[in-house]
């Protein structure tokens, strides 16, 4: 079996986001950037199925700037053979992702597609969906276990009443969640390794694919600042307090 997952450079989930000062998006110059943390998911999975001897090639492919080969690197030193570049400084909108996807899939065919459910920065959920209607391939999304039957699939996924399993024949996209696994971190023996791997770096206009944006970022604004909390004295305070809220509610 060959993997292929797809990974995403975002702002470090431990950093705190600051909005521009001219509110045209968030600030990403000078922050710590990282491997979203639902695609180190994906690429345990995948290391995991070669692993066990489901998988002989595990190919990585991130879209971005050069600065995005880190995150390959990541995945390289995780237990992934070779990685892919799809470099552009554009801003690159969910579906032209997933029509970038489908031209690597085209070129690399492989058996299994597996990216995280969603990318924690703009936290759209579009990629695996759109990717599986581009290539009308059976997907199943926000996977919590997957295993390996005769020549498909198993995966599980958690929904309201419980836990629900799903057969896929492949080929397939899968979409992880965090309950999927436990990423492994790489060990610095494993980065070193990692620099040797082949990495392939190209240009978008080679794939054929207009990335041009069809949507426009009018404004972002960062959240309201939480009121500070208060230490009242008694239940007699609490309840003054709570009442005098309400009143400041319905008043409106």
């Amino acid at each position: 079996m060959k993997i292929l997952v797809a990974v995403k450079r975002v702002i470090d989930h431990a950093v705190r986001v600051r909005v521009r000062a001219d509110c045209t998006g968030v600030e990403t110059d000078n922050v710590r950037m990282s491997m979203n943390p639902f695609d180190r998911h994906a690429v345990e999975a995948a290391v995991q199925l070669a692993e066990a001897g489901h998988a002989d090639e595990i190919v990585i492919v991130s879209i971005g700037p050069k600065q995005n080969s880190d995150v390959i690197l990541t995945a390289l030193a995780m237990g992934a053979h070779r990685g892919i570049l799809i470099e552009t400084g554009e801003r690159v909108e969910t579906l032209a992702v997933a029509k970038l996807l489908a031209a690597v899939v085209a070129e690399e065919k492989p058996d299994l597609v597996l990216l995280g459910k969603q990318a924690v920065d703009d936290d759209s959920n579009h990629v695996g969906q759109m990717l599986a209607g581009l290539l009308d391939w059976p997907q199943a999304t926000f996977a919590s276990a997957i295993a390996v039957v005769g020549g498909g699939l198993e995966v599980d996924r958690e929904v309201d009443y419980g836990r629900a399993t799903y057969g896929l024949a492949l080929p397939a996209i899968v979409t992880a969640d965090l309950r999927l696994n436990t990423p492994r971190n790489a060990a610095l023996p494993m980065v070193m390794k990692a620099r040797a791997k082949p990495l392939a770096v190209r240009p978008v206009a080679e794939l054929g694919v207009d990335i041009a944006p069809r949507l426009t970022i009018e404004k972002v604004d960062p959240p309201a600042e939480r009121a500070g909390g208060k230490v009242l004295g008694s239940v007699d305070e609490l309840v003054a307090a709570i009442d005098a809220e309400r009143n400041e509610l319905e008043a409106l």
